[in-house]
């Protein structure tokens, strides 16, 4: 469903009383300029969101949106700190596009595996060893704006991507998590009171959730670079772009808070 950033921007610059706005980028689409923005907010130990790689899914932008002081105080009550990109790609949120209005495809370009020497690929099939990994230098402009931003400071402890299912019917969720399954389990059993988690079933051509609906594959994303920095705490949550809008929020708001709580554990870094 398109949207309206010019909207959004002003609402998201409304925020300047309880965090730190900044314009990390610009990127020009289609003859427009767009902003893109960083929230951050102080804290002992640090959480980054991610959202809005793909236009088409606009739940996650939405919530961070509409939700972001709650959010802000959830976080200020637990002494972590937020860095939160809320919407990467604006014009495929404007025109309600998976892609951006250029037509590339922002969001598994953070990074490559070399899995034979000179062989470098962007995905890895489960268990499949590699050499090396390393950032990409390539990709949509929006990619290379917020992977610039995110990697110019320390890793955080727990780092959450926000999307959307674009091809799956019905209400439902899932997430990509790495690492302590049983961290994972509680929040997915929270989420549940709002879609259907979806159990033992294909999702893609690769990849089929486990029991409690999650999934682990490396697949170069923001999410799996953050693994690869030692992040502790890493998901990409999925809900279906066929499930209303409130339950998107309140499964969203569900992680969000859940990995507020992770980061305030602490493990690993705590820049």
């Amino acid at each position: 469903m398109p949207q309206n950033y010019e909207e959004y921007a002003r609402r998201i610059r409304g925020y300047v009383d309880i965090a730190e706005v900044n314009e990390y980028a610009r990127v020009l689409e289609g003859g427009v300029e767009y902003p893109l923005f960083r929230l951050t907010v102080p804290g002992e130990r640090w959480l980054v969101i991610t959202s809005g790689f793909h236009g088409e899914e606009p739940a996650g932008p939405l919530t961070l949106c509409r939700y972001f002081a709650d959010i802000a105080a959830y976080a200020r009550e637990r002494q972590v700190g937020l860095r939160v990109y809320p919407c990467i790609n604006p014009s495929g949120f404007e025109d309600g596009t998976r892609y951006n209005r250029s037509g590339e495809k922002p969001n598994n370009d953070f990074m490559r595996y070399e899995t034979a020497p000179g062989v470098w690929k962007g995905e890895l099939n489960r268990g499949e060893p590699f050499l090396r990994w390393a950032l990409y230098d390539g990709g949509p402009k929006e990619t290379r704006a917020v992977r610039a931003d995110i990697v110019r400071h320390p890793a955080p402890v727990a780092a959450l991507d926000i999307h959307q299912d674009n091809y799956l019917p019905g209400a439902a969720t899932y997430a990509y998590t790495f690492g302590d399954k049983n961290l994972y389990r509680p929040i997915m059993r929270a989420a549940s009171e709002h879609a259907q988690v979806i159990r033992d079933e294909k999702v893609d051509e690769v990849n089929r959730t486990d029991a409690d609906g999650l999934i682990e594959y490396n697949d170069g994303s923001v999410t799996d670079y953050f693994l690869r920095s030692g992040v502790p705490y890493t998901a990409t949550l999925e809900t279906t772009t066929r499930t209303p809008l409130e339950a998107c929020h309140a499964i969203n708001l569900i992680w969000i808070r859940g990995f507020i709580d992770l980061a305030a554990r602490g493990s690993g870094s705590t820049s």
